[in-house]
C-alpha cells in the first residue's frame, strides 16, 4: 500500500484527488492538509511513502515547504502539483529536491501513474514542464566525457530528460520495466547520483545528451 500526504489549499481539489487515489488498490491517503507550517512535524507523525504538495499555499508555500522537509529527510518523495509551470518555480522546485513535478491540468489517471513511477525510482514531469526543463539546456555544453554511458543507457537517460515514465520507457524500448529500473540503477552508478532527478539535472548541465 503506498500512503499519500497532501498539502492543498483547495480543498474541493484534495478531495476529489483523494477520491480517485482512493479507488485504487494500492493507494491510501493518510492526511490532508491545507497548508504546510507544520510539515517537518506532520512528515515526521504520518511518515508517507508520497507526498503530493501545492506550491501556492497561506502561511508557507509548497518550495519553502519541501525546504524545510528537505532539512531533516532526504528520502521522503515528493510530487509538486501545481497551476503555474513557469521556469522559476520549476527549477527552485528541482533545486530544492522535488521528485516531480505536475501541473494540476494533468488528468488523475496520470497523476496517480506518476506516484507509482517516483515509488519505483522514476522523476515524473508533465510533457510541457519537461520541455521547459529540457530547453533551459540546449545551448551547447562541452560533453562529459567521463561518464562512459552505453547506447541503451544513453536513450534510457534521454527518455528520462523528457518526462517519461518508467512504464512508457519499458515500451518504447520493447523491454520490460524490470529491465527498465536495472539500466537506470546503473546509470546512477556511473554518474555518482541516487535519484533521477539528480541524473536528469546532471545529464543535461553535463550535455550528455
Amino acid at each position: 500500500m503506498i500512503t499519500i500526504l497532501i498539502y492543498e489549499d483547495n480543498v474541493d481539489y484534495a478531495e476529489s484527488l483523494s477520491a480517485f487515489f482512493e479507488m485504487e488498490d494500492d493507494l491510501q491517503v493518510i492526511g490532508h492538509f491545507t497548508n504546510p507550517s507544520l510539515v517537518q512535524k506532520q512528515i515526521g507523525e504520518f511518515n508517507p511513502d508520497v507526498v503530493i504538495m501545492d506550491i501556492d499555499m497561506p502561511k508557507m508555500n509548497g518550495i519553502e515547504a519541501l525546504k524545510e522537509i528537505r532539512k531533516t529527510n532526504s528520502e521522503a518523495l515528493v510530487l509538486m502539483l501545481t497551476v503555474f509551470d513557469d521556469e522559476d518555480r520549476i527549477f527552485e522546485s528541482i533545486q530544492s529536491g522535488a521528485n516531480g513535478f505536475l501541473l494540476k491540468e494533468t488528468k488523475p489517471k496520470k497523476i496517480i501513474e506518476a506516484i507509482r513511477d517516483v515509488i519505483g525510482g522514476g522523476a515524473p514531469m508533465t510533457g510541457s514542464v519537461a520541455r521547459k526543463v529540457l530547453q533551459q539546456f540546449t545551448v551547447a555544453k562541452p560533453k562529459d566525457e567521463t561518464v562512459d554511458l552505453s547506447k541503451r543507457e544513453r536513450e534510457i537517460l534521454s527518455f528520462l530528460v523528457n518526462g517519461l515514465s518508467y512504464k512508457m520507457i519499458a515500451s518504447q524500448c520493447a523491454i520490460s520495466y524490470h529491465t527498465v529500473n536495472a539500466h537506470i540503477r546503473k546509470i546512477y552508478e556511473k554518474m555518482h547520483v541516487s535519484s533521477a532527478t539528480e541524473a536528469v539535472a546532471k545529464a543535461m548541465k553535463s550535455g550528455l545528451i
